[in-house]
């Protein structure tokens, strides 16, 4: 069952909070005083409550008592701060009292390592697009930035894709709207035009291509030069009926 925080302190933790009345400028990082502040906001941990609700159809209201919505968002957070693992922010938040203290955990257990997976896969992309959006949202409330720019920082990934030859992007472009046709057409129906499906023509086209790249001389020149005009054929009657099977959809 999903539950939204921890409603009950232990009485250490009080005692301890009572006898160091400033504990957090005392022990806290000074991120993690601020990003306290920031987490506090009721809008936050309900975009992740409501996350965590659809994990199963009677989540809200049925099964053991999960992890608070509340210490899932912190614990994250801290993930991110920390470019930690899963198996090493379950690590260091058993061991450090601040950390406890800050995810909101306190003296109650933490999850394990692939509980927090599972809770990780649960808030995915469009529920921390709603969080952004909600910080951004209260950083302009609070007039902490003017929001004029907004730097994207991106990673790169490395893959293996072949090199952008002419035959090559004519050949991808006739792959991606030939299978975008017979979505379409899956969707609403056989349209009125009948689309034809050239993909083998294609190929033939490019693998004679590729057979004359190596040739030199001006009849190779000749040959390929008639082999790029069949393939730029068979490309204009592929955008045709699609342009067509596209207008025939719209209307009906």
């Amino acid at each position: 069952m999903v539950v939204r925080r921890n409603q009950q302190r232990s009485i250490y933790e009080e005692i301890g909070r009572n006898l160091l009345s400033d504990y957090k400028e005392l022990m806290w990082e000074k991120w993690m005083v601020e990003a306290d502040r920031i987490l506090d906001d009721e809008a936050l941990v309900d975009i992740v409550e409501e996350a965590l609700k659809k994990r199963w159809p009677q989540s809200g209201k049925r099964g053991r008592r999960s992890t608070p919505a509340e210490v899932v968002l912190r614990l994250l957070v801290l993930k991110h701060m920390r470019n930690w693992s899963y198996e090493g922010l379950v690590r260091e938040v058993r061991a450090n009292l601040v950390y406890r203290e800050f995810t909101r955990i306190g003296a109650d257990r933490v999850p394990d390592d692939k509980t927090m997976v599972k809770l990780g896969r649960a808030i995915g992309p469009e529920v921390i697009k709603e969080l952004h959006s909600r910080i951004v949202v209260k950083a302009k409330e609070e007039k902490v930035v003017k929001g004029r720019r907004m730097r994207v920082d991106t990673t790169v990934t490395e893959t293996n894709i072949h090199y952008p030859t002419d035959s090559g992007l004519l050949g991808d472009g006739v792959r991606v709207i030939t299978r975008t046709v017979v979505k379409t057409e899956k969707i609403l129906g056989k349209v009125a035009t009948r689309t034809r499906n050239r993909m083998k023509s294609v190929q033939h086209r490019m693998i004679e291509i590729g057979k004359t790249a190596a040739q030199r001389g001006e009849k190779a020149k000749q040959k390929r030069k008639e082999i790029y005009q069949k393939l730029m054929r068979t490309t204009r009657r592929v955008i045709t009926e699609a342009q067509s099977a596209i207008d025939n959809a719209s209307k009906g």
